[in-house]
């Protein structure tokens, strides 16, 4: 099977993309997953998502919920465990 024929009855896929806001600028965009990080650490306190406003530069980082988490994971965004020190 050739790959052309391997891939012959795919559609075009298209990018997931996530709303977020910027509490500085107060600038409203969409981002691909790529532009997000997500931290999951042991507590509510330690878990959020952070990315650069791509309007004024800020770095942002948000809580991010169990709610949160699922769909960041889910659409593909990179994501740090945290293990709490000993």
């Amino acid at each position: 099977m050739t790959v052309a024929a391997a891939f012959a009855g795919m559609r075009r896929v298209v990018p997931v993309v996530f709303r977020a806001g910027c509490p500085d600028c107060r600038g409203s965009f969409e981002l691909t997953a790529g532009a997000l990080r997500l931290a999951i650490g042991a507590t509510s306190k330690t878990t959020f998502y952070s990315f650069t406003c791509p309007d004024c530069g800020a770095a942002v980082r948000k809580p991010a919920g169990e709610r949160i988490v699922e769909l960041l994971t889910g659409g593909g965004v990179r994501t740090l465990r945290l293990h709490p020190t000993v």
